[in-house]
């Protein structure tokens, strides 16, 4: 359902190189009765997949460590971050998404996938709703090194992690991504390690 307090007077592309930057001009009903012109940048950048790989019997996750130039220029002096798998679903189902990714990045060859939940990221500035996986893995689903794809210049370290060590590394703050403490968050809520 459309919300009717909402006009958009005007949408300009300011940015539509890596994905897209909008500058987006609305007039908004205000709960006061009257009526604001506003103006918001949104970034679109497509909807995306996350997975968490757990082993329940082991007590371990796989996640992975790669480069990453937004938390470069904010703060994080290598630019290295710890993260669980995901990928841009480039019109493909979550599900399909997901499993390619989980392949292409940990090396890790699973079928069966469980939805969590969905979440907007960042909802102030970035359009993405993101589809949040977890599945169980072991040692004999590995078929490759993982490292994603050299062509789309992604050079991704594999990390088999105890389970009580990754969230001891979010007190550390070596895990700062969120979709990664979700995901870690949601294993220890539902007691499944």
């Amino acid at each position: 359902m459309q919300n009717t307090n909402i006009h958009i007077e005007k949408t300009e592309i300011l940015s539509d190189n890596w994905y897209t930057l909008k500058k987006i001009t609305f007039n908004v009903l205000k709960n006061d009765g009257k009526t604001e012109t506003q103006s918001r940048e949104a970034y679109d950048r497509g909807n995306g997949a996350v997975i968490l790989l757990y082993n329940a019997a082991k007590k371990t996750v796989i996640l992975t460590r790669q480069f990453r130039m937004p938390t470069y220029i904010n703060g994080n002096s290598t630019g290295m971050l710890i993260e669980a798998c995901a990928g841009l679903l480039d019109n493909d189902h979550p599900e399909d998404c997901i499993i390619r990714e989980a392949e292409e990045e940990t090396g890790y060859k699973i079928s069966k996938v469980e939805k969590v939940f969905e979440a907007y990221m960042s909802p102030g500035s970035v359009t993405e709703i993101l589809h949040f996986f977890i599945a169980e893995y072991s040692d004999e689903m590995k078929i490759n090194n993982g490292g994603g794809l050299k062509e789309e210049g992604e050079d991704i370290e594999v990390l088999e992690i105890d389970i009580e060590k990754a969230h001891k590394m979010i007190d550390s703050g070596d895990i700062k991504d969120a979709k990664t403490i979700m995901l870690l968050q949601h294993l220890r809520l539902k007691n499944l390690m």
